[in-house]
């Protein structure tokens, strides 16, 4: 007796967690009406986002919050917050702010992240955030701030800076004065223009400094100086045709990064790198490099160098045999979008034993060099978009080691039986955007290892062949295949896969025209767990989703932007394994079949993230992570306006706290639950969100909490009593038993 009551108490307390408990969690803490409050691992989110808030809901805050997400309002200005409020990050981006003053961050003792970007914020107050001794990121990247007089900040820890695209076409000697320990800095996108010595001299801990399109035009032969710890440096995008390379980068001996994408340069000199011995990643892509000498540029100083990327230099000349003799340690080489030809691509490529990728898109190809033997190491080749002829195969016959080919958009309408026979080790292969209307018998038969197939975009009307593969043999590694954006027609019964593709668990038709799937289209499949439909046509209707019934193992299904307007969560009954469904972009209806959708995810699945948009995902409320969320929507089919008192308390919903006038148009799906008073259906699945259900009574004033209690306490009471009246028979026993055993001694 006295374990069930143990047990039936933890049940009583599963209840009462339930009966307080939304969108999966507990909200034992303030949640202001307009927000969604949950738990990320043990911190606590308020995620009042994308709310039409004109200001900050200060008195319904938790003063235990650690992430408070405001993006995507029309916040006007900021004032205190409460005292002894432990928020770490604070989200205000995207909204209508134009002053940063002291006052609203004063007493923020834990702040650590700061998001305040996309605002309209001219003035920021130096002592902001004088008070946040443990402020380490700062975002404040499209604003119109404008120049800054003196120093910008004050903060001793700050080491992340984020003030791109803020219209600063000045630095002053004193901007960085407060903030020396920053290692992170980007700049970009501000109209610079030019930048003079000492601008950066009080950084000396700066490790990545980031002036990608800043209209560049000078750089002083000092401005990097001081940077001695420097590893990272973008300058992209800007107009550096008259840099004197050499001195800029003259005492940046620790740099490992240097990226100079599409800076106007038309010229290097032979000791551009001389002093830079430590590159190990060198991207000069997209310059006009004419008259390029590779093996002058690069010289003796780039010994360590493993990635060089001369995409789109537009170098006329032959690339010469000397050209990588000095950079013998190269693995990656991108020579995308130059006009190359095989005979001096084979003699430039010979000293590269080492070379693991090599890209050669888009670079007129009409045949390949054959002197693939070399490339023992070889496992990535790129030769996409390439008017390459049918018949290559004793060209890349020798790369048995390779593991990723892309011969995307290659005007291929033919690809031989032949071509892949030796690349036993293949384990990604991209076909997509040729025309290959057919695909030859046993073109893919020794490929046993491949894991991932991409056909996308290639006017293939059968899903995939079975000749394509080997009769007898199951491809146990293919996981993947990308079928997406071809114009599919599907048979009105039977399978759309050969049973050699049993082991596929990935598998894209997107973009596909399908209106329909018969319920076996994945009958020699089903051991899909990650289904991507979405862009088609699927419609809401009965007997319009029961191909998902033999998926058992599905554990992602993406049905985004297809014509459903309504869905049962009764569909996913058999697919117990699911804990991803993307529904967004469908034109719903509003109606009580979202909130049984809703409680499915919330209930019986145990976890509202299921529903792809229902709440803040991990990326919407990680630093300098993405601004903008996609949410899933409903619409009612006539507009009206009605008052909502303080609505029904069910079991994984949150209630209105106040009376509110609400004009019904498009909703979330996580207003339109809260507002819409539908009765859980699904309830008899979860017993503890039933038990919760016991303890409500709507018509009296007598709190859960309460008839929680008295119900404890009877048990409590009747179980005391039955344990003594026990106890009391057993001594009465244990004394009979004692008198016999003395009788008979």
């Amino acid at each position: 007796m006295a374990a069930i009551a143990i047990i039936f108490l933890c049940l009583l307390a599963g209840a009462l967690h339930t009966s307080h408990g939304f969108n999966g969690d507990s909200f034992e803490l303030e949640c202001p009406d307009e927000c969604d409050c949950h738990y990320f691992r043990i911190n606590w989110v308020t995620d009042c986002s994308e709310s039409n808030l004109t200001e900050v809901p200060y008195d319904e805050l938790s003063l235990s919050v650690y992430i408070l997400d405001l993006n995507g309002n029309n916040i006007t200005s900021l004032k205190s917050f409460p005292s002894d409020i432990k928020m770490r990050r604070l989200q205000i981006a995207d909204n209508r702010l134009t002053r940063v003053e002291r006052q609203a961050f004063k007493g923020l003792e834990y702040l650590i992240d700061v998001d305040l970007s996309g605002n309209n914020i001219t003035y920021v107050d130096p002592e902001t955030f004088l008070d946040s001794r443990g402020l380490l990121n700062v975002e404040l990247q499209d604003n119109p701030l404008g120049n800054i007089e003196g120093a910008f900040l004050i903060s001793g820890t700050l080491q992340y800076l984020d003030i791109s695209n803020c219209k600063i076409s000045f630095i002053n000697p004193q901007f960085f004065d407060n903030i020396t320990s920053i290692t992170t800095l980007d700049l970009s996108n501000n109209p610079l223009n030019k930048l003079d010595d000492d601008v950066f001299d009080d950084l000396t801990s700066l490790e990545t400094l980031k002036l990608n399109d800043c209209k560049l035009t000078y750089l002083s032969k000092n401005v990097f100086y001081a940077l001695v710890n420097l590893k990272n440096l973008e300058l992209a995008g800007n107009f550096l045709l008259e840099t004197n390379w050499p001195e800029v980068l003259g005492n940046l001996a620790r740099l490992e990064y240097l990226n100079l994408r599409k800076s106007q340069i038309t010229y290097l000199s032979e000791d551009t790198f001389s002093n830079c011995t430590n590159l190990v990643t060198l991207v000069l892509a997209d310059n006009k490099l004419l008259d390029l000498d590779v093996a002058a540029t690069l010289g003796n100083s780039v010994n360590h160098l493993e990635l060089l990327d001369l995409s789109n230099c537009h170098i006329k000349g032959p690339i010469s045999g000397e050209a990588f003799a000095n950079a013998t340690r190269l693995k990656s080489l991108y020579l995308s979008g130059n006009p190359l030809f095989a005979p001096d691509l084979q003699e430039a490529l010979a000293p590269l034993p080492k070379l693991e990728k090599l890209f050669l898109s888009n670079c007129g190809l009409r045949n390949l060099p054959d002197n693939f033997n070399v490339f023992e190491n070889l496992v990535e080749l790129d030769i996409s978009h390439n008017p390459l002829v049918n018949v290559f195969t004793k060209l890349l016959a020798p790369l048995d080691n390779l593991e990723y080919l892309n011969m995307g958009y290659s005007n291929l309408s033919f690809v031989g039986p032949e071509t892949f026979s030796h690349m036993s080790s293949m384990k990604r292969l991209v076909l997509s955007g040729n025309d290959l209307l057919s695909l030859e018998a046993g073109l893919f038969g020794n490929l046993t290892q491949l894991t991932t197939l991409e056909l996308e975009f290639c006017g293939l009307k059968r899903p995939l062949n079975a000749n394509a593969f080997f009769k007898n043999l199951t491809y146990t590694d293919l996981r993947e295949i990308k079928l997406g954006g071809n114009p599919l027609i599907i048979p009105e019964s039977g399978p759309l896969f050969p049973k050699q593709l049993s082991q596929v668990t990935v598998l894209d038709l997107s973009n596909s025209n399908i209106t329909s799937l018969n319920p076996d289209a994945f009958k020699n499949t089903e051991n899909i767990t990650d289904l991507n439909l979405s862009g088609n046509k699927i419609r809401s209707g009965e007997g319009h989703l029961t191909f998902l019934e033999i998926l058992q193992h599905l554990e992602k299904i993406n049905l985004s932007n297809n014509n459903l307007t309504t869905i049962d969560p009764q569909v996913f009954t058999h697919n117990p394994k699911l804990h991803s469904l993307n529904l967004i972009g469908n034109p719903f209806i509003c109606d009580c079949k979202i909130a049984e959708m809703w409680d499915w995810a919330n209930m019986i699945k145990g976890d509202l993230d299921v529903l792809v948009g229902a709440k803040s995902a991990e990326k919407d409320i990680v630093v300098k992570g993405n601004k903008k969320k996609k949410n899933l929507y409903c619409h009612y089919k006539e507009f009206r306006n009605i008052t909502i008192t303080a609505n029904k308390t069910i079991p994984g919903r949150r209630p209105f706290a106040r009376q509110r006038e609400i004009t019904f148009a498009n909703r979330t799906w996580a207003k339109y639950v809260r507002e819409s008073g539908c009765e859980p259906v699904v309830k008899i699945l979860r017993p503890i969100a039933l038990i919760a259900d016991l303890f409500e009574d709507n018509d009296n004033n007598i709190s859960i909490t309460a008839l929680v209690l008295a119900a404890v306490s009877i048990i409590l009471g009747a179980a005391a009593v039955l344990m003594t009246w026990r106890l009391f028979k057993r001594r009465q026993v244990d004394g009979f038993d004692t008198e016999d055993h003395r009788k008979q001694n």
